[in-house]
């Protein structure tokens, strides 16, 4: 299973493995990227084997030729360790692959995609490549999956012909509520990227009832910033750091433009906070009717969806359980299982094509 350890991946990649285990699955994680913390690198670790691969992220690179390792470390790591089924986060890994094992490809996010949603343009033409070599994987792939309805639509629209698409919603581990809620409203994401709408999150912190906290880096790899002004900002913070913070707030906002999932709902939904929620087509497909939602790009409309549960402590409650409700069937078990049924599946494929 391939990873990076800068975004959300490595927490999807690392709880999937970790549920997958008891059910006789043993991983081998394939690393790119930005090197891991010695935190991240000892909890990959005692999941499985561990080894960083001299490559970038696609994402990462101006130049599409500093892909071109990728298929042939893939391919000898599949050899040498004698792999039955490879795991790629990204898409644009799989361009190029030429593996007798099946190849399963999850598309968490893409640049293509992003721009759709972010800019409302296509892929400028310096990126176009990426469309390309995202095409490439997709095509290479065994299975491909979303993790959610509205991101494979997504997909579909901008990578069309594209019919071969399984939803696997994400899952997270259960939290633990703190015992007694306090009075903040709480927001985690890497916030120098545009699509995590950091921005208005700092422009309602002086009309917002009660304190913004937010956790989570400002400053990008490739020189990607925000300025945060107003807010109570925490920086970025351990996994568990986050989430015991989390866990303590009675609301918890997130004001994302572009969600193919978005992890930090269903963590803070599994703590009982109450959730205020970027009015998009993701989180109204997960959360609605589980959520305040607001429109993303008017601060004052998210000051309005916050006090007003500032104001009413019973809606409050109200949407805190029912966000708790909906976030059992988003569960690491029930996602665990989905994806056990597609590895066996194309595993079993693939021996039939190759025993005709």
């Amino acid at each position: 299973m391939t990873l990076d350890a800068v975004g959300g991946v490595w927490r999807y990649a690392l709880d999937l493995a970790s549920s997958l285990r008891s059910r006789g699955f043993e991983f081998i994680f394939a690393g790119f990227g930005p090197q891991p913390s010695p935190e991240q690198r000892d909890e990959a670790e005692r999941l499985g084997r561990l080894v960083w691969l001299d490559a970038p992220l696609d994402w990462m690179v101006a130049d599409e030729r500093m892909l071109d390792s990728i298929a042939p470390c893939l391919e000898g790591l599949v050899e040498s360790e004698e792999v039955d089924l490879v795991h790629l986060n990204l898409p644009s890994q799989a361009a190029g692959l030429r593996l007798p094992v099946p190849v399963l490809v999850v598309s968490h996010s893409c640049v293509v995609t992003w721009f759709a949603v972010v800019r409302g343009t296509p892929v400028p033409m310096e990126w176009l490549w990426q469309e390309k070599r995202n095409r490439a994987g997709f095509d290479v792939a065994d299975a491909v999956i979303a993790p959610s309805i509205s991101h494979a639509s997504m997909l579909r629209q901008c990578y069309a012909p594209m019919q071969m698409i399984e939803v696997v919603h994400n899952g997270a581990r259960p939290a633990v509520r703190a015992l007694e809620k306090a009075e903040f409203v709480f927001a985690a994401g890497r916030w120098w990227d545009d699509g995590k709408n950091g921005a208005v999150l700092d422009a309602v912190a002086p009309i917002s009832e009660w304190p913004v906290v937010m956790a989570g880096a400002n400053q990008g790899p490739n020189g990607q910033h925000l300025d945060i002004t107003h807010v109570d900002w925490r920086g970025p913070l351990p996994h568990g750091q986050t989430r015991a913070l989390m866990g303590r707030a009675a609301i918890v906002c997130s004001p994302s433009i572009y969600e193919p999932f978005g992890l930090v709902p269903l963590e803070a939904a599994s703590t009982q906070a109450a959730l205020v929620l970027a009015d998009i087509p993701t989180y109204r497909e997960l959360w609605g009717g589980a959520a305040e939602f607001f429109d993303p790009r008017d601060p004052k409309a998210l000051a309005t969806a916050i006090n007003r549960l500032v104001r009413d402590p019973d809606r409050r409650e109200e949407l805190a359980a029912r966000a708790y409700a909906r976030s059992m069937s988003y569960s690491l078990n029930v996602q665990a299982e989905a994806m056990a049924e597609i590895y066996s599946r194309i595993i079993a494929d693939r021996r039939l094509i190759r025993s005709a």
